[in-house]
């Protein structure tokens, strides 16, 4: 069994981004590397993503997954509710004029997709697809901060942009380790 889930897991982590990639990315969505991008792309993409983040994390925390998974999705949820916070605060301050409900933005058709397809799952399964999709989404939300951090039109949300990183960057990190613990 364990044979089978290290392959699965290299499986998915090996052919899994370059599909993912390819096929989940619209193109309004930021491309790694992309040297610009525009204020309305970046305050309609952050609140969708930061809510699959949060919304995927809360099914991680009730899914049958392991400890440190659990522990990571908490993290997640802490850190992206924060994050939500911070850019409403952002967006009061910016030069734009952009409305967030209190309930929350709706979820861009990506972020919809990747989370209808964890509730379909569980276990292994679910464990397996959620650290996948967690690694795809903070390398694009590292490329979509990193890019609007250095040419960024609005101050505010660019200072948000440039805060935030660091606490991407660190998510990362810990997506790594999971990935060497459960391949």
């Amino acid at each position: 069994m364990k044979t089978h889930l290290t392959l699965a897991m290299f499986a998915l982590l090996t052919g899994a981004p370059a599909a993912f990639a390819q096929s989940a990315t619209p193109a309004d969505i930021p491309a790694v590397g992309q040297t610009k991008i525009e204020t309305e792309t970046f305050t309609k993409t952050v609140p969708s993503a930061n809510r699959f983040e949060i919304e995927s994390s809360k099914l991680a925390e009730q899914k049958n997954v392991a400890a440190d998974v659990k522990e990571f999705a908490s993290l997640m949820i802490r850190d992206h509710t924060k994050a939500g916070e911070d850019f409403k605060a952002a967006l009061e301050q910016s030069q734009i004029t952009a409305s967030v409900t209190a309930s929350g933005p709706a979820l861009l058709s990506k972020d919809q997709a990747m989370l209808d397809e964890l509730k379909k799952l569980d276990g292994d399964a679910f464990q397996t697809k959620y650290i996948v999709l967690q690694t795809e989404a903070h390398k694009q939300a590292l490329a979509l901060f990193s890019t609007y951090a250095q040419s960024g039109e609005d101050p505010a949300l660019k200072e948000f942009a440039k805060k935030t990183l660091p606490t991407l960057r660190t998510h990362e990190e810990r997506l790594k380790d999971l990935v060497a613990a459960h391949s």
